[in-house]
């Protein structure tokens, strides 16, 4: 069993894979700024042991202190899902260089940041492996969120050059994309839609699988980039959107 990680698993995806990997009896640690969910989460009754920590990954030092934290709980690191993200939208004209910031920070410096402080820990492990979620958005665009479309574009590049780096210790990086979740996460791209529910009907007509996927759709695919069985899978994107950017 492993010791993972989760930088944002409050809620959503994260918390999927929060339970998916207890489920499977993981020791997880769970970071995230909402400090009431992270604890619910955590409580929940899985075979795997997990415990919450509340951090603000806009602030650089709280990205070495969750994983320094992680290893001193558990004596080891074996994955890192950078799950954490901000989506902010607004007209070009109203966008504004805070907002910016924000973004980066959270969605593209954070990811760096808890890679370069897992990195030495990660190369002790027989199983070391850094999973960056990106998006379908990091492949296309969408007006009103110029930060979230770069930022997530960003970490491809990001991954494939962590990638190159740390694969002669052993570690894997690799960056996860998922298309169209329905979680709350979405919600200031649907408040920015002039008819939400036609958008989503639009949207929906797109997608070859006609449906939004689910955060348990996502998992699987975070179970295997951790696992032995992607061992030989580093510096790649994996999709999981329904067949929305196939087409």
């Amino acid at each position: 069993m492993g010791v993972v990680l989760i930088a944002g698993g409050a809620s959503g995806i994260g918390r999927a894979a929060l339970d998916a990997f207890r489920q499977q009896g993981d020791t997880v640690l769970l970071a995230d700024r909402d400090e009431a969910g992270a604890r619910a989460a955590v409580a929940a009754d899985l075979p795997g042991p997990a415990e919450a920590i509340v951090c603000d990954l806009a602030n650089p030092d709280d990205c070495d202190r969750i994983v320094a934290a992680c290893v001193e709980r558990f004596g080891r690191l074996d994955t890192v899902f950078a799950n954490a993200g901000v989506l902010l939208s607004a007209p070009l004209a109203e966008f504004t260089a805070q907002m910016w910031d924000l973004s980066v920070a959270v969605n593209l410096r954070a990811p760096f940041l808890l890679a370069r402080a897992a990195a030495p820990h990660l190369a002790r492990s027989d199983n070391g492996s850094i999973i960056l979620t990106s998006s379908t958005g990091g492949l296309r665009g969408h007006a009103g969120m110029p930060a979230y479309h770069a930022t997530k574009a960003g970490l491809l590049g990001l991954c494939r050059s962590l990638a190159d780096e740390l694969a002669p210790h052993g570690t894997r990086v690799n960056c996860l994309l998922p298309g169209w979740i329905d979680t709350p996460f979405n919600a200031p791209f649907w408040d920015h839609q002039s008819d939400p529910k036609d958008a989503e009907d639009r949207l929906l007509a797109t997608i070859p699988m006609r449906r939004q996927g689910l955060p348990e759709d996502v998992a699987g695919a975070v179970l295997f980039l951790a696992s032995p069985a992607s061992r030989y899978v580093t510096g790649t994107s994996l999709v999981v959107d329904g067949g929305y950017s196939a087409v």
